[in-house]
């Protein structure tokens, strides 16, 4: 049976509830309802929590700050509405930044897809052995 690490099993908690908070309880309408919870890293201590997100709604690097800034300014609230659904001695700090491997992937997707077209095809890699 593989064991898994008590920071992963609270990352996965936070970004569990992380994503319900903002979906069904903040009432701050600069967040919007289109917030996705991407990736949560927890330190080793358990002191913080790292939280990547993404917004359908956010277009350029100001709305992307904006939200940010929304989200860390409202970081007690989401520490203390977690420290309420958890048995742990303290609750890690959340720490909100943009999950801009979202954003970028399908830029990087294309340029892979260019690179790869410009690459001669090997005849040798398409043949089959006769074995």
């Amino acid at each position: 049976m593989l064991a898994v690490s008590r920071d992963l099993k609270v990352a996965d908690f936070i970004r569990d509830e992380v994503a319900r908070i903002i979906a069904f309880e903040m009432r701050d309408p600069r967040v919007g309802s289109f917030v996705s919870v991407n990736d949560v890293k927890v330190s080793k201590d358990l002191s913080y929590a790292e939280i990547y997100v993404s917004s359908l709604q956010v277009n350029d690097s100001a709305e992307q700050e904006a939200l940010i800034k929304v989200l860390n300014g409202a970081a007690g609230f989401f520490r203390s509405t977690l420290a309420k659904r958890h048995k742990m001695r303290t609750t890690p700090k959340p720490r909100f930044h943009y999950d801009l491997l979202v954003a970028e992937g399908p830029r990087i997707e294309k340029l892979i897809g260019t690179a790869m077209a410009s690459v001669p095809a090997n005849d040798s890699d398409e043949e089959e052995p006769n074995g």
